[in-house]
């Protein structure tokens, strides 16, 4: 299965699931990785070719970026030699976790994928729903052969899966986007003036989330106000100090009574990321976002990525990433030209290319991904996306911003050692000391 599927979407969509997928952070891709719809010549000779140079981009990005890599490496651990074992090794795997954004979405994932049986015949239904391509209904029909073979029994009742032409997403598309791409323009530039130069930008949040989190804690104690203050109702679950939960290294959150009353407070993103930070965003199921349809998002002749820091810190590997996109912008707009279907086209996008959705989930759950996503080990830009929520959750609730970190800030507050969780992978930054406000990474 192609890492870029809208079957990741489809499974991710499920409430419960489980999954445990090979990352393209740290594994080396090779040439052969991609994902080939069945195309036709000479289309399908331009879509190998467009593969092979994203291929080719991505190695030699790896190499333009390894010596940005090893000075930053070695200001953060300057006793240390960046040549040498094992440290060379951080330094390889952090300039292939960069470079693989001019990797495409067709790009193969292998992953382990566990669903009830009810979950399975919800995909069987679904699988030809709009924006969901051809790859999903061999992964499905392969799912229903493998179950038939122990359970011929299991698919006697299934429906037949729901006609394309029924689905709402189907009908919405061919009315809006039959002729242009006009409306798509207009609404590229209307999401991104929302975003007021953020990649997360708060839009909706519960105004009276703080009170009622003070008095959902008062009813779980059964103590009055007179005894208890909504300031230290809410300093009691959020303070590491005072709730020892908070420090472990298991989220113990969900099956504690007291932290349950976080899910009273609830907040909602817009939010701009590349598909590649969207893989990682996705993982966090319970705090779920609207995904959009991609084809509705895609303009041929306006190339649409992300940039990550570290191409950014290094101008020969900035200004090969540019070209790159550029070349491969108009190579799709080729493939369409010459009658390609957009479904296959748009697998050759770049996990660089830019995602907008909304996003919303309660303070339960948010707590979970921002402690886990403010680490320094984080995929960079789910980390800048968690720094910049919680900084505008400081100025809509600060009592309870005032208790929101990574894991080492949380350990450390409620003693528990050692404060940094990660071992050998320890980003070399004494975070815990530092306000969320002035977190600052390259690496």
């Amino acid at each position: 299965m192609c890492h870029g599927s809208s079957f990741g979407l489809f499974s991710t969509a499920t409430p419960f699931y489980n999954s445990e997928q090979v990352s393209q952070r740290y594994v080396t891709v090779g040439p052969d990785s991609v994902t080939i719809p069945p195309l036709k010549e000479p289309a399908l000779a331009q879509y190998r070719d467009t593969a092979k140079m994203l291929m080719d981009a991505y190695r030699h990005l790896t190499e333009l970026l390894m010596p940005t890599v090893r000075a930053e490496y070695k200001k953060i651990f300057p006793l240390r030699d960046p040549d040498q074992k094992p440290w060379a090794k951080f330094v390889q795997r952090k300039s292939q976790e960069v470079a693989r954004y001019v990797l495409p979405v067709a790009t193969h994932a292998h992953l382990y994928h566990t669903v009830s049986g009810l979950t399975l015949h919800r995909y069987h239904r679904l699988c030809q729903s709009f924006d969901t391509p051809w790859e999903q209904k061999i992964v499905v029909d392969k799912m229903l052969a493998a179950v038939r073979a122990v359970d011929p029994l299991f698919a006697d009742r299934m429906e037949d899966p729901l006609p394309l032409e029924k689905t709402p997403e189907f009908r919405a598309h061919r009315e809006f986007f039959e002729d242009s791409h006009a409306p798509t323009r207009e609404f590229l530039k209307e999401f991104d003036v929302r975003l007021k130069r953020r990649s997360s930008c708060l839009v909706d949040y519960k105004m009276n989330g703080e009170r009622v989190l003070a008095q959902a804690v008062r009813s779980v104690l059964g103590v009055p106000h007179s005894l208890l203050n909504d300031d230290d109702a809410i300093d009691r679950v959020l303070n590491p100090a005072r709730n020892h939960y908070l420090g472990e290294s298991l989220n113990l959150t969900t099956h504690s009574k007291l932290c349950r009353t976080l899910t009273h407070m609830h907040f909602t993103f817009a939010k701009k990321i590349s598909h590649t930070a969207d893989s990682q965003d996705q993982r966090h199921r319970m705090t779920p976002g609207s995904r959009p349809v991609l084809s509705g998002h895609f303009v041929p002749d306006q190339p649409d990525f992300i940039t990550p820091i570290l191409i950014r810190q290094n101008l020969a590997a900035k200004e090969f990433y540019d070209k790159t996109m550029a070349d491969l912008w108009k190579r799709i707009e080729r493939l369409l030209n010459e009658g390609v279907p957009e479904e296959y086209a748009l697998y050759l996008l770049p996990n660089a290319v830019s995602i907008r959705f909304e996003e919303s989930g309660d303070l339960l759950n948010f707590h979970h991904k921002w402690t886990k996503r403010l680490c320094y080990t984080a995929q960079e830009e789910i980390w800048k996306t968690s720094q910049e929520e919680v900084l505008q959750v400081q100025q809509v609730a600060p009592r309870v911003a005032r208790h929101l970190g990574p894991p080492c800030q949380l350990r450390a507050v409620s003693a528990t050692r050692p404060f940094c969780p990660e071992g050998d992978r320890f980003c070399g930054v004494v975070v815990w000391k530092k306000k969320v406000e002035d977190y600052s990474r390259i690496l």
